[in-house]
């Protein structure tokens, strides 16, 4: 069976193919783009008028990615299939939405990599409501869950930043 071409968007560019912790593989993509942003001096605090339109447009671009290929990639692969890594991609993507705005790179990366481990320990954990949303049905399922990862982590790390301020 050929595969579409935004069969490499679904699987984020074949990092869903990666084993073990396809999900850690496909989560990395938003976190490297953002580190690198912040050590080019292009992170939410020195260039928000390019970092937030990028975060929104990977979230955007892979969480429709992952809604428009999962069916194929279910039937390829199975129901929920290890390989569809963009859901991972997106969620990520929204969790570095909440960055705190700090003037230093090395500040701002290390602010990254705790959005990176928060989402995947949500993710892994699927506290309520994500672990219901994971249950709904096809390519929305495998989504919303993320999404919801993606909104923790979030929320974490504005409650953090606001308590060591």
């Amino acid at each position: 069976m050929k595969a579409s071409p935004g069969f490499d968007l679904v699987t984020t560019f074949g990092l869903g193919h990666l084993r073990p912790a396809s999900g850690t593989w496909g989560s990395l993509p938003p976190a490297l783009i953002a580190a690198a942003m912040a050590l080019l001096h292009l992170g939410p605090a020195q260039a928000p008028w390019l970092y937030y339109p990028v975060m929104t447009a990977l979230c955007l671009v892979f969480g429709a990615a992952c809604v428009v290929f999962t069916d194929e990639a279910e039937a390829r692969f199975g129901r929920d299939p290890k390989e569809v890594v963009a859901d991972e991609t997106a969620g990520q993507a929204i969790a570095l939405l909440a960055v705190p705005l700090v003037a230093s790179p090395l500040a701002a990366v290390a602010w990254i990599g705790a959005a990176f481990l928060l989402f995947r320990a949500f993710d892994i954990a699927k506290p309520w409501p994500a672990n219901a949303l994971q249950r709904i049905p096809g390519a929305w399922g495998v989504l919303l869950d993320d999404v919801a990862a993606g909104a923790y982590a979030g929320i974490t790390l504005v409650a953090a930043a606001a308590l060591l301020r």
